[in-house]
């Protein structure tokens, strides 16, 4: 399945502020200030984005009449450039009546004036955090939160950079929750209380909007599925995945004929069921009358499901919305998010396994992911192949998404490292996943933010960009410490 870039697409504007005054009095001034509004416009135009530039707002009026024309846009985010000093009117109508991160831009054309030359018109030039304080202040009170800034030069500047790119990543997330199909299909296993989610809560808090499917659905389309289609899947999961020989879970077996073949035929009906759907993720659980067929197949999605999942369409399994928002947060941040949980903790080496029975992000996967064929889903209906691959070695995020009691959602966010050495031969991913300040007391410290059991776990260090993002959303968050106090 290819995924639909275009669907994607942020789209973000942009706007210069200044300061009508200077310009009758300092000619050329103007002139000189949009210059350099068209250069941060290449600048921004760097990204996989639509942008919209608003022109100059110098006056209050303008900005008045300019709003509805933001608002009618349907923008991610919104850059305000600080291209010199303008009073706040230009920008309070703004930030009280958009609902959208806005990111104050103070850009500097000079890392320093010369000050041999300096004149007024130099400094005006210059003047790019000169208001920044004062749009801080009138966006509290306002009401609204402080705007994101970036402060820095227009050009040979590596933190700026650093961290438009960061924006862009975060108004593609934004962008990807706000105009979301996924699919659900069954129930939370029974009992797994911090499964349950509320559909309204999830549209409520990211605007997306949860469809309802049944398992039949999925179903028909394996019935519908072509030799030719399965045979060329067939071949793809055997290029892709390794079929090593057992080792030691009395459980697991050398893929067999049956379970390839079955994976193949599942993964080509998720691919149907997903096109017919117009989905853009799926979260499922499915028990099904015992031995049936139909439950067959819904035990069968972990190879499509993975597949799928590194392709961009993020799937959960055990029926978890709030994880699917994770992956799906993850996955547009460029840094994978595969499906995960705590495993058995190593004392001995002071790390904790972390995985899961499927989906898998094999995009992320350390060497080529294996196929094992599983004589039971242990705990979960049906038996058949099961993918095993561990994560990346180095740097790992990983995002818990629970309820808060309040009627409202929290990210629990925590750093690591995916570490070298063995992990259980299962055909369940596993990574060896060390955490600090030592891995008794950062498990402590994560469980007493009250996570749900399952978590999306991705390559890098990213949790203030998640933050950012948790605070863009008004969501609760919290960033587990790794200090030694």
């Amino acid at each position: 399945m290819q995924r639909d870039l275009e669907k994607e697409r942020p789209r973000i504007g942009f706007f210069g502020v200044g300061y009508y005054k200077y310009w009758s009095q300092f000619d050329g001034l103007l002139d000189e200030l949009m210059d350099k509004h068209l250069r941060i416009q290449d600048k921004l135009g760097n990204h996989d984005a639509t942008i919209i530039d608003f022109g100059m707002i110098d006056d209050p009026s303008k900005a008045y009449a300019v709003v509805a024309e933001m608002q009618a846009a349907n923008l991610d985010l919104l850059f305000c450039n600080m291209l010199t000093y303008a009073t706040s009117g230009t920008f309070g109508i703004i930030i009280r009546t958009l609902n959208i991160p806005v990111v104050l831009c103070a850009l500097q054309p000079n890392a320093a004036m010369d000050y041999s030359r300096a004149s007024t018109y130099m400094q005006l030039l210059h003047d790019d955090i000169c208001s920044l304080p004062e749009f801080a202040g009138v966006a509290v009170r306002l009401g609204k939160r402080v705007p994101d800034m970036i402060i820095g030069t227009l050009q040979d500047d590596q933190e700026v950079d650093r961290q438009m790119d960061e924006y862009f990543r975060i108004a593609r997330v934004l962008h990807t929750l706000k105009n979301a199909q996924l699919g659900h299909i069954g129930h939370p296993i029974n009992a797994m209380l911090d499964m349950h989610t509320d559909p309204t809560m999830l549209t409520a808090a990211f605007g997306c909007h949860i469809v309802e499917c049944e398992a039949h659905e999925i179903f028909s389309c394996y019935q519908q599925a072509s030799e030719e289609e399965i045979a060329e899947v067939t071949q793809f999961i055997l290029q892709f995945f390794d079929t090593p020989d057992p080792v030691s879970d009395p459980i697991s077996m050398k893929l067999t004929a049956p379970d390839l073949q079955m994976s193949a035929r599942v993964s080509v009906a998720l691919n149907r069921f997903v096109r017919e759907r117009n989905l853009d993720g799926l979260a499922y659980y499915y028990d099904g009358p015992e031995g049936s067929a139909l439950q067959n197949v819904m035990a069968n999605l972990i190879v499509g499901n993975s597949i799928l999942t590194s392709h961009g369409f993020m799937m959960c399994g055990e029926s978890d919305l709030k994880t699917l928002i994770a992956l799906i947060i993850m996955d547009r941040l460029g840094i994978g998010g595969s499906f995960a949980e705590f495993h058995p903790v190593d004392f001995k080496e002071g790390f904790v396994l972390v995985g899961h029975d499927g989906p898998h992000n094999i995009s992320i996967a350390e060497g080529k992911p294996v196929l094992r064929s599983l004589k039971k889903y242990h705990g979960k209906p049906g038996s058949g192949a099961g993918v095993e691959f561990k994560i990346k070695e180095g740097p790992i995020t990983m995002l818990s998404i629970n309820s808060n009691g309040r009627g409202g959602f929290k990210f629990v966010i925590a750093e690591g490292e995916s570490v070298k050495g063995p992990i259980p031969p299962t055909g369940n991913t596993n990574t060896r996943g060390f955490f600090k300040p030592d891995i008794k007391t950062f498990l402590y410290r994560w469980m007493a933010e009250g996570p749900t059991h399952h978590f999306a776990l991705g390559i890098g260090h990213h949790a203030g960009t998640i933050r950012k993002i948790a605070n863009f959303l008004n969501i609760e968050s919290v960033i587990v410490s790794t200090s030694t106090e």
